[in-house]
């Protein structure tokens, strides 16, 4: 069974992000309850060397929104990157969602062998799109989201596999 570009990205990133905004929900349920002030989770980081919950979050969505536009030959959207509150995030997670989701197949599809290019301050990667996708993008997306959902789980919230996963298609 072959599969493409289009349905090994898009609907995996809307179906983790979709989640991740439950979770936004229930770490803002959470700091209410307990009468923790939101910025201590929004800065709290597993490692001193790793990024704040905040960060993750970010690195999520830029990894969502490149993997898709990346192959479309289009630029992703670029995010104010000011995020500063549960709801500004989850602002920012549903612009990601929503642009994952305007990207139409066609775009996406066909387009393994696409020359990809990331600069960065001290080097330049270069892949074909679908290595982009699959071995760049998705594994950063992954590691991302599943940090966002640690730090919390770290904090106490009560966020399980189900509210990581979300709803899965059948």
């Amino acid at each position: 069974m072959a599969v493409s570009m289009h349905s090994a990205t898009a609907p995996v990133f809307v179906q983790i992000l979709t989640a991740l905004s439950g979770v936004l929900d229930k770490a803002a349920a959470h700091c209410e309850a307990k009468k923790i002030d939101p910025d201590a989770l929004l800065q709290m980081r597993l490692a001193p060397d790793m990024f704040t919950f905040t960060q993750q979050v970010q690195q999520a969505t830029n990894h969502a929104v490149g993997a898709v536009a990346r192959p479309a030959g289009m630029e992703p959207p670029s995010f104010a990157g000011n995020e500063a509150s549960f709801a500004d995030l989850k602002a920012r997670v549903t612009q990601a969602i929503d642009f994952v989701k305007s990207v139409p197949a066609g775009k996406v599809d066909g387009t393994e062998a696409r020359p990809v290019e990331l600069k960065f301050p001290a080097r330049t990667l270069n892949f074909t799109a679908q290595n982009y996708a699959m071995h760049f993008a998705l594994p950063n997306f992954y590691f991302h989201s599943t940090t966002a959902y640690d730090i919390l789980r770290h904090a106490g919230v009560e966020v399980g596999k189900r509210d990581f996963i979300g709803q899965i298609p059948t």
